[in-house]
């Protein structure tokens, strides 16, 4: 570290590990409601009526958002002299936003029959209802804009925190929270005995699957409001203008600074984009469709079908959203065991393992896919009751995948931090919001180009999952020729032992 970031750390209060973690609430809280996004909402928009082939054009919500929302928020938070500290206004906001939009995106089906869609009992109408769609839709684009305006912020804000405890510390912490968030929003997915809970949720446009998400997002709503109540209470942010007075005075276009950012880069943070790039590209569409390929490749279901077959599809839905439980589970373990491998191994060895374990298990996925759909006879009832093999297979993969996903979630912003704060610190949420543009670059490509590949070669997931297996491999190599040594200091403080 050079002298820069020690007078830094020097001005900062230094808290416990145990308050950090607490600070870092919030995560979980955003991480439970975009786990029931990634399970339900690309099955659940396609009984409205939009294609398959089309519901990726969805998620260009995402890169929007990261192209817009995460550098220019961060660039704020940096700036921000609000009393209230420099990240927690922007949490506290996009966090009632978000709210507002998960609200919107659950009662979506009503508000359209309201506007005029059908009146046929959602029951037996299977047709498109195309005003809801739209309403979705909208509400789902806002949404992702308000995640990223709370996810960027409150990275930063641990990074701010983390103080003695090192930056991969924070990151790790932040992952935890991640995967307790995915295993209680996966849980909500799973389950499907929602409209028997609240059996007021259904009505004439909202059957059960309607109504589970419905209720899913309710609940979702009252946990991120709990988090949020947490993190704003536990992270005792230093105001700006009493930590750093010059910085604090300091004007200027956040879009001007995004590309002097780009263009003064720590020495590793190219490698370091260019490999997240191409590991973002191998994961998004087992991200964008895992629940999806369940439903479809492995149930052999259909969401615009007959009611048997939408059923089928809808118990696939349910047990892969079982799967990312599982996966979350390893996830949270691996969160917390990262920091001893990456000092161990470094953070580059570990983040190349966790490429060449997505590369088998994205060919292992096509594999399966391709055994299940050679043994399907054509009769819903036998893909249901079997092969078990075959759905064994692919909850195995699931839970496999959540040592990856951690690595993914944790090491690309820990070395993103480091490299900033070894160049002063004073640039956190800056540095992470460009980061973040290397994400969703790959989901562009996702988006626009995973429904006409599917279509060149037949209709489901199985190219999309192929094409991520190569992606994943050529990652691996490209990081072990390009990924810097980040310092053994950026390591120490790392585990989540010594909580006093």
């Amino acid at each position: 570290m050079d002298s820069g970031e020690g007078s830094e750390i020097s001005e900062r209060p230094q808290i416990s590990l145990k308050r950090l973690i607490f600070a870092c609430t919030v995560a979980g809280g955003v991480q439970y409601g975009w786990a029931l996004q990634l399970s339900l909402l690309t099955p659940y928009i396609q009984t409205l009526g939009l294609p398959h082939a089309l519901a990726s054009i969805m998620w260009l919500c995402g890169p929007v958002a990261g192209f817009v929302v995460g550098p220019s928020i961060g660039y704020w938070s940096d700036k921000c002299r609000s009393k209230f500290g420099r990240r927690r206004p922007f949490i506290l906001s996009g966090c009632l936003l978000i709210c507002c939009c998960v609200l919107l995106i659950g009662f979506s089906s009503d508000i359209g029959s309201a506007l005029g869609d059908t009146k046929e009992n959602c029951s037996t109408y299977v047709g498109p209802r195309w005003k809801a769609a739209i309403i979705y839709v909208v509400g789902f684009w806002v949404l992702d804009f308000s995640n990223n305006a709370v996810q960027g912020p409150a990275r930063a804000m641990m990074a701010d925190l983390s103080g003695k405890h090192g930056c991969n510390a924070a990151n790790l912490i932040y992952a935890f929270w991640m995967a307790f968030g995915n295993i209680l929003g996966y849980s909500s997915g799973s389950t499907g005995s929602w409209h028997k809970w609240f059996p007021f949720l259904l009505t004439n446009s909202c059957c059960a699957t309607c109504a589970n998400l419905k209720a899913a997002f309710l609940v979702a709503i009252v946990f991120l409001l709990i988090c949020l109540t947490v993190t704003l209470f536990a992270a005792k942010e230093v105001p700006l203008c009493e930590l750093e007075p010059s910085e604090a005075a300091q004007g200027g276009s956040a879009i001007f600074s995004i590309f002097k950012t780009f263009k003064s880069l720590p020495a590793g943070m190219p490698s370091v984009l260019i490999v997240t790039a191409l590991t973002w590209l191998a994961w998004f569409p087992f991200i964008l469709y895992d629940t999806d390929w369940m439903g479809r490749e492995i149930y052999h279901g259909d969401p615009s079908g007959t009611k048997q077959e939408i059923d089928t599809y809808n118990k696939g839905v349910e047990e892969g959203a079982f799967g990312l439980l599982l996966n979350s589970l390893v996830l949270a373990i691996t969160s917390m065991v990262l920091g001893p491998l990456c000092r161990k191994f470094t953070s580059k060895v570990v983040w190349i393992t966790g490429n060449f374990i997505l590369f088998l298990g994205m060919a292992a996925i096509t594999v399966l896919s391709v055994i299940s759909t050679n043994a399907y006879s054509g009769k819903i009832n036998s893909a249901v009751a079997g092969p078990d093999g075959v759905k064994l297979g692919a909850l195995a993969i699931f839970t496999a995948l959540g040592f990856p996903l951690a690595i993914l979630y944790s090491i690309p912003f820990a070395c993103a931090s480091q490299l900033a704060a070894d160049e002063g610190g004073h640039k956190h949420g800056l540095c992470i919001g460009v980061l973040n543009v290397s994400i969703v670059i790959p989901q562009v490509f996702v988006s626009l180009g995973s429904g006409p590949w599917d279509a060149l070669f037949g209709k489901g997931n199985i190219p999309a999952f192929a094409l991520s297996s190569g992606i994943a491999l050529i990652g691996g190599f490209i990081g072990l020729a390009v990924l810097p040594k980040i310092s053994s200091d950026s390591l120490k403080s790392s585990s989540f032992g010594s909580m006093h």
